[in-house]
């Protein structure tokens, strides 16, 4: 079992990446939107139930994968590196997967703000993140992320020995999910 983390800010082609990945390796993509458009139906971002309730549906989808006999599975998120918050989720993800045995890894994208706004309008993105549809809302919350936490290392990685951090500005997508591939000797199909 394989446990592929892919983070990075808005709009930087996680999933589009992730996306490639799993064609390359058959392990199956969770990207983060599955669970906030899902739970924007009822709970406005913000709410104490939104958390709650993403949080749990993340977890309890980790924990029956981790169970199963799935090769593997490519989670994205959006990782404000310098709030305690962020790391404390993603270790509490990453503890259900190395109960297991798995193996995990940390594939991180980076591109400039000028891009990721174009990325942001996306034919893809916006099919498959309604939340995202908004694209005024939408590049409001880019910028202001940006600005508020910081979405990208510095060299101060947590955990460099499972790390790779690829600018993906002018590599494709499939380009991306081949480094990744080459970088942790994922199994190809």
């Amino acid at each position: 079992m394989h446990l592929i983390i892919i983070f990075g800010p808005p709009a930087v082609g996680k999933m589009t990446v992730g996306t490639e990945l799993a064609n390359l390796t058959g392990f199956k993509l969770f990207h983060n939107h599955m669970t906030i458009d899902l739970v924007l139906n009822f709970f406005p971002y913000g709410h104490p139930q939104f958390a709650k309730l993403v949080g749990e549906f993340r977890r309890r989808i980790f924990e029956e994968v981790a169970e199963s006999e799935l090769p593997g599975l490519i989670f994205t998120y959006v990782w404000a590196l310098d709030h305690p918050g962020d790391k404390a989720e993603i270790d509490r993800y990453c503890d259900i997967f190395r109960r297991r045995g798995a193996q995990i890894y940390f594939a991180e994208l980076e591109a400039p703000v000028e891009e990721r706004l174009q990325r942001n309008r996306g034919a893809d993105r916006l099919a498959q993140k309604p939340s995202k549809r908004n694209v005024a809302q939408s590049e409001q919350n880019l910028l202001e992320s940006g600005e508020q936490y910081k979405l990208n290392s510095t060299g101060d990685f947590f955990y460099p020995d499972r790390h790779i951090k690829i600018d993906n500005v002018s590599l494709s997508a499939v380009e991306t999910a081949q480094q990744i591939v080459a970088a942790f000797d994922l199994p190809a199909q």
